[in-house]
C-alpha cells in the first residue's frame, strides 16, 4: 500500500521502518526539516534498536522517503497514520495542539484528494477525542464527510522505547475502531501477519483501551515498590516474594478481579488491607497506593448509595445479600452497608439471596447476622418474585444466575439498578441503569 505517516518521533520513526520492511510504500511526514533530512539521508531520527537499519534498508530500496509537505503526503498515499506527541499541560490535562494542527493540514490536502482515503490516529488521546476533535477538524477544512469521503481510525499503539520494533512485530493485541467498514477493513490488512488477537471496537473503547494499559502499569509498578518497602523493613527479600506472587496466573496475573463493578468485600481482603496499611504505618511508611484502597472501596459504596437515593423511591428491592454469589458470607458484604444507609433514609427494603437462608446459617454466618445485623434478617424474602413484585427499585448486588430473570418479570414502573452488570447485553437506558456499565 501507500502510506504516509505524520511524525516521525519513536512511534512515527518505527512505524515507518518496519511498514517499509514490509514492503509498502512509505513518506514519511513532519515539521522538523532535520528529521526529514535524516530519514532521506537514511538515518533514523531516534536511538532505538534495530530501526536506524530497517529505515537505511527502506531508504536504499526506494521504499521510504520524508517530507515536510503534508499535501505531498495526502496525494501521494492512500492511507495516513498520525502519530504526534500529546503533551501533559501545566495542569495535567492532555495538550492536543498537534493533532488539531496536522489534521487542520490533512483536512485541507483532501480537499485536492479525488479518491476515498483514511486516517489512523495512533496518538495517545482522552476518549472522545477522536470524535468531538479529529472528525470535526477534519471535515471542517476538508469540506468533506467522515466515514462517508474519507475514512477515520483510532488504533492505539503498544510500542515501549527500547524494543519498540521486536514490539511492533510482536504486538500482545491490535485494537481498531473506525468510522466506516471500509476504512477498518483496510487497516486490518495492514496487520493481518501480526500475531495476536484484533480487537474491532467502537472509537472511545480504542482510545481508553490505551489509558487503561498505561494505568495499570503504573499500579503494578507503584504496588510491586510499596510491597519493596514493606518487606525490606521487615528484612523480607521482596523479590522472592513477588516472584511467587507472579507464578499465580489464576488469581494475580490474570483477568480475575479485573472486571469493572461493584466494591470488595468478603472476609479476607478488607481485614488484610487494613493490616499492611496498619502496618506501613507503624513502620512509618508512605504507602499512598495501600492507603487508597480502602477509601476507594468506599465511595464506590456510596457511589451505589446516591444512585438508589436520587430515583427519589422508597420501596427497594435488593438481590443478591452476600459479598459475591455463590457463598452465604455476611461478612464485609459492602451491599450490608448499602441496606443499613437506606434503611436510615426512610427506605422499606426487601432482600432476598438465595445462598442467605436464616433457618440454614451455621457457625460465623450465623453469629454475624444474630449479633451485627438482627434487624436485616426481618427483611429477607423467600422468593425472587415476592422480591421483584413489591419493589419500585431492584438492585443487583452479585452475579447469582438466578437474578438474570428479572428483566422479563420487571413491572413497567419499576427500575432496575445493576451493581455487576449482571447481564453485559444491557445498556444503561430506560428501566436499567448499570453502574458497572
Amino acid at each position: 500500500m501507500k502510506i504516509s505517516v505524520f511524525g516521525l518521533g519513536y512511534v512515527g520513526a518505527v512505524t515507518c521502518g518496519c511498514l517499509a520492511k514490509e514492503g509498502h510504500s512509505i513518506v514519511g511526514v513532519d515539521v522538523s526539516s532535520v528529521k526529514v533530512d535524516m530519514i532521506n539521508q537514511g538515518n533514523s531520527p531516534v536511538v532505538e534498536p534495530e530501526i536506524g537499519e530497517l529505515i537505511r534498508e527502506g531508504v536504499a530500496r526506494g521504499t521510504l522517503r520524508a517530507t515536510a509537505d503534508a499535501r505531498e503526503g495526502i496525494l501521494q498515499s492512500e492511507i495516513s497514520f498520525v502519530s504526534v506527541g500529546t503533551p501533559s499541560q501545566a495542569n495535567g490535562s492532555i495538550d492536543l495542539q498537534f493533532v488539531q494542527s496536522v489534521c487542520a493540514q490533512i483536512g485541507t490536502a483532501l480537499r485536492e484528494k479525488k479518491g476515498f482515503h483514511t486516517i489512523v490516529l495512533r496518538s495517545t488521546m482522552l476518549p472522545g477525542s477522536t470524535r468531538s476533535l479529529v472528525i470535526p477538524t477534519l471535515e471542517e477544512h476538508s469540506g468533506k464527510q467522515a466515514g462517508t469521503d474519507f475514512g477515520v481510525c483510532f488504533n492505539p499503539e503498544f510500542l515501549r522505547e527500547g524494543s519498540s520494533v521486536y514490539d511492533f512485530y510482536h504486538p500482545p493485541k491490535t485494537v481498531v475502531s473506525g468510522t466506516d467498514e471500509r476504512s477498518v477493513n483496510l487497516l486490518k490488512e495492514i496487520y493481518r501477519d501480526l500475531p495476536g488477537d484484533v480487537f474491532v471496537t467502537s472509537l472511545e473503547v480504542s482510545e481508553m483501551v490505551k489509558y487503561a494499559d498505561n494505568n495499570f502499569h503504573a499500579v503494578k509498578v507503584t504496588f510491586a515498590n510499596e510491597i519493596g518497602m514493606i518487606c525490606k523493613v521487615l528484612g523480607i527479600d521482596s523479590h522472592d516474594v513477588m516472584d511467587i506472587f507472579c507464578k499465580d496466573t489464576k488469581l494475580n496475573l490474570s483477568p480475575y478481579y479485573l472486571r469493572p463493578g461493584f466494591a470488595y468485600g468478603g472476609s479476607c481482603l478488607p481485614k488484610d488491607v487494613n493490616a499492611l496499611r496498619y502496618l506501613a504505618k507503624s513502620k512509618d511508611l508512605e504507602t499512598p497506593l495501600l492507603q487508597s484502597l480502602q477509601e476507594s472501596n468506599r465511595i464506590q459504596v456510596s457511589a451505589a448509595i446516591d444512585r438508589i437515593l436520587a430515583t427519589g423511591r422508597k420501596n427497594i428491592g435488593v438481590l443478591g445479600f452476600s459479598f459475591k454469589a455463590g457463598t452465604d458470607d455476611l461478612r464485609g458484604s459492602p451491599i450490608v452497608e448499602v441496606v443499613e444507609t437506606l434503611l436510615g433514609k426512610g427506605c422499606q427494603v426487601r432482600l432476598f439471596d438465595q445462598n442467605v437462608k436464616v433457618a440454614r446459617l451455621m457457625g460465623a454466618n450465623q453469629s454475624y447476622i444474630e449479633q451485627r445485623i438482627p434487624h436485616l434478617a426481618a427483611l429477607m424474602c423467600e422468593t425472587l418474585e415476592e422480591v421483584i413484585d413489591n419493589s419500585d427499585v431492584i438492585l443487583i448486588g452479585n452475579k447469582a444466575a438466578e437474578f438474570s430473570a428479572v428483566f422479563s418479570r420487571l413491572r413497567p414502573d419499576a427500575l432496575i439498578i445493576d451493581l455487576v452488570r449482571v447481564d453485559r447485553s444491557k445498556k444503561s437506558e430506560g428501566q436499567y441503569v448499570g453502574l458497572a456499565w
